[in-house]
């Protein structure tokens, strides 16, 4: 008998321990897995997990922000997967907003989702594909060099069935969210959807060809670099438009600062001088008559609607007569041109 009794003290010493060890787990995985560090007075953290940090990082930052009780019990849920229903955790880098009212389950889960804080990015009108690419880069969205490698990527070109040998022109200026680091490709991709998009608003491009809505663009983007204000957009691309119709050279400084600077890569100039106007280039608009090859620049909305419908005029000629409010003085012949000049472009070549 006293042998039996000694067993049953081992077993119930055995289940007692086995009990009290269950229930300081319980307790513990109370604490420090389903209650949440501080939800009465919750503290926040805006965490940014580059690739390739550890979790164990990831933990021991998160305590010492007081987000999560114990660096220990994330560690250790991670690695044996506690709860992730068998599925392997996955530490995404990202930008994640944490906060100690959150349990610990809540957290890892947010851990695995590779949420990232969107760029603001606003790219203004007129602004070139190169230019553009420095931008986006700046922003730390994507490598410019290899943006600009997309820009000339055939495979682009002919999925969008544009008609040319770049996408200058077709890389629409407007306000974007990006996210850190991604494929150059990808956001190329966002710029050709948005400009593709954005052209359905104006009436007259709906069933233009791919090759006309090109001549369209370049001449859009020569507009884009010569209005202030928008009430001039359709009048000065009413003066392009009289031009190529009359074979007259479009005489646009625009198309020689690009010259300068996208192909020569020159500083932006302070003024063209004649010898400026002497270039071979053929985006010399002064020397050579049409349109130059490809666009000077980006245009927006405005200087795309004055170039799909411009004016009805029989200008010729146009000058700028009002630095403040930006405005043009339109006229028919050059006698009436240089009558209209103004202060501000007395000692500048003649323009149209």
């Amino acid at each position: 008998m006293k042998k039996k009794s000694n067993l049953f003290v081992v077993i119930f010493a055995w289940l007692f321990a086995f009990l009290a060890v269950g229930a300081v787990l319980a307790v513990w995985t109370w604490n420090y897995a389903v209650k949440p560090a501080d939800a009465v007075n919750p503290k926040t953290l805006s965490l940014h997990v580059p690739s390739g940090m550890s979790v164990r990082e990831v933990s021991d930052i998160l305590e010492n922000k007081e987000i999560i009780h114990s660096w220990l019990f994330l560690y250790l849920a991670a690695r044996y997967n506690v709860f992730s229903d068998g599925d392997v955790f996955t530490l995404k880098s990202g930008d994640y907003e944490l906060s100690s009212a959150m349990p610990l389950k809540e957290i890892m889960a947010t851990l695995q989702t590779g949420l990232t804080e969107n760029i603001k990015v606003s790219i203004p009108e007129g602004l070139t594909m190169r230019k553009t690419a420095t931008l986006v880069e700046e922003a730390g969205i994507c490598d410019s060099t290899r943006f600009l490698e997309c820009c000339v990527s055939r495979k682009l070109l002919n999925e969008y069935h544009i008609s040319a040998e770049n996408l200058e022109g077709y890389l629409f200026p407007d306000t974007y969210f990006f996210t850190e680091n991604m494929e150059p490709e990808a956001v190329v991709r966002i710029f050709l959807d948005t400009f593709f998009e954005k052209l359905g608003s104006i009436a007259a491009l709906n069933d233009v060809s791919r090759e006309k809505l090109h001549e369209i663009v370049i001449l859009a983007s020569i507009v884009e670099r010569e209005y202030r204000d928008p009430e001039d957009a359709p009048m000065i691309a009413s003066v392009f438009v009289n031009r190529l119709e009359h074979k007259i050279g479009l005489e646009s400084c625009a198309t020689i600062e690009y010259i300068l600077t996208e192909i020569e890569g020159k500083p932006h100039p302070k003024r063209i001088t004649y010898q400026d106007l002497e270039s071979d280039n053929p985006y010399n608009t002064y020397k050579w008559r049409g349109l130059p090859p490809g666009p000077i620049a980006n245009p927006g909305l405005v200087a795309l609607a004055a170039a799909a419908e411009p004016a009805k005029t029989d200008y010729y000629y146009f000058v700028l007569s009002n630095k403040a409010d930006g405005k043009h003085t339109f006229t028919k012949s050059l006698e009436e041109h240089n009558k209209a000049k103004n202060l501000y472009l007395k000692d500048a070549p003649a323009r149209r």
